[in-house]
């Protein structure tokens, strides 16, 4: 029968987590992976009325309403396109394939392109939360336009994570690849309050001499108050973990290099592409990228060492935070900005606010002050102003203790820098046309200038 309203491909974790969370809610579901050995595993444990598994492509799409609706789930890709091809000769004029991963959002345009000569509408659908929040109630930022918004309200708001509010972590984005390009600067937002995080975490055993159990301590603060997020609450459980075989602290045990699948390193070429200084982001991929120069830095701390002195700086924590979270979400924001005029998105940035507070990594009491701003008209100086001075007691104090802040210095920058009307670019500018001829503009009169320098 053809009464399955939602259909999976990829049975990872994801993709079986996602296809639990639509049966639980009494969404028939069809699963399928191309290794039928996982499918037969997932039924196996949780299959019922509302969840079937099927080892054969063509029986999975039968099984589907027209129009139907097929989640991938599959890694980003060339598989994408190989099983839109297996897809295709089953698949009928109207229907749906919606990506689910991580992928790049202009192969999501071509791809959009693509599957519409075959009379086929392809979604790039962002989806945040990790394994529980892809069981539970994950983000979801589909790039949905509001006319086929009505397929699908139904079985998303109901597998969605709610807001503060209560409402469904879900909004359609518009078409083409915004989906993904917003998930992408999502990424790009966690990558840098991460990186904040590890430098707030770095400080206080190298100039403190604190335990990660005391660290812990620090963070739980920040998650009692209005700054309370997903990340600071995790942070306290990881470094509250024991290792069960030693029983020092796990983390003290974790190699120091950071991993990275992209999303940071594709949201900064973005900016850049764009002129927008989404520097935190930018510093915080890098960071990343520098931790896995391991020997390098071995080799070079026996020629450099150094001693810590706690000169006894007190600082508020919560107001250091919050002003580092708040610069990595309004220069992503910045980004979004930029890429909804380019594109025609016309993205709503109170909705990008509302389907963060639910589900996804980066849900922080936080957004619902940047969603007040954007109603609102504020400028998002006002929000942070106040948080200046521990944010300058905090990098003096590890500048004197030579601890890098690269995340926390570039937002402290970028603070000084939008708040300055007079920068140095008209040196630079003079030093451009000098070797280059490359014009200026001057403060006294309209027009196009070059200089000959060399004439005395």
């Amino acid at each position: 029968m053809s009464d399955n309203q939602i259909g999976i491909i990829g049975l990872a974790v994801m993709g079986a987590n996602l296809a639990r969370n639509f049966a639980s809610r009494n969404i028939k579901t069809a699963v399928y992976n191309r290794t039928f050995q996982r499918t037969e595993e997932l039924i196996n444990n949780h299959g019922n009325e509302f969840l079937n598994g099927y080892e054969k492509i063509e029986d999975f799409v039968n099984s589907l309403a027209k129009p139907r609706k097929i989640i991938l789930m599959v890694k980003a890709g060339a598989a994408i396109d190989q099983v839109i091809e297996e897809l295709k000769p089953f698949l009928s004029e109207g229907d749906y394939v919606i990506d689910g991963g991580n992928s790049f959002y202009e192969d999501t345009e071509k791809r959009v392109k693509k599957c519409k000569e075959y009379g086929l509408n392809f979604i790039g659908m962002g989806i945040s939360g990790g394994e529980e929040g892809a069981l539970k109630g994950p983000s979801l930022m589909p790039g949905i336009t509001k006319e086929d918004w009505p397929k699908f309200e139904n079985i998303l708001d109901q597998i969605a994570a709610k807001d503060f509010q209560g409402q469904a972590c879900v909004t359609p984005l518009g078409y083409g690849g915004v989906g993904h390009y917003v998930k992408m600067v999502h990424n790009g937002i966690e990558y840098a309050i991460m990186q904040m995080i590890a430098e707030i975490y770095d400080y206080h055993r190298k100039v403190k001499g604190l335990d990660a159990g005391q660290i812990a301590e620090i963070f739980e603060k920040i998650n009692q108050s209005e700054n309370q997020s997903f990340l600071s609450e995790i942070t306290v459980q990881v470094l509250r973990r024991k290792d069960i075989e030693s029983g020092k602290f796990l983390v003290d045990l974790i190699l120091d290099r950071a991993s990275q699948k992209g999303t940071g390193g594709w949201t900064s070429i973005e900016a850049i592409k764009n002129g927008i200084p989404t520097t935190t982001i930018m510093e915080a991929t890098m960071s990343r990228s520098l931790s896995f120069l391991k020997n390098e830095r071995n080799n070079f701390s026996k020629i450099i060492g150094r001693t810590f002195n706690d000169d006894e700086a007190s600082v508020d924590w919560n107001q250091i935070y919050r002003f580092g979270s708040s610069i990595a979400f309004i220069q992503g924001f910045e980004l979004l900005k930029e890429a909804s005029k380019e594109h025609n998105w016309d993205l709503d940035f109170v909705e990008v606010c509302r389907i963060w507070q639910g589900g996804c990594i980066i849900r922080t009491k936080m957004l619902i002050e940047l969603q007040e701003m954007f109603k609102k008209g504020q400028k998002w100086v006002e929000l942070i102003q106040n948080n200046l001075e521990e944010v300058k007691k905090f990098i003096l104090s590890s500048t004197q203790n030579e601890i890098a802040l690269p995340a926390f210095s570039a937002a402290y920058n970028y603070f000084l820098s939008m708040t300055d009307k007079d920068h140095p670019a008209n040196l630079i500018q003079g030093l451009r046309d000098y070797f280059g001829a490359h014009t200026f503009e001057r403060i006294d009169k309209e027009g196009i200038f070059h200089e000959n320098w060399l004439n005395e």
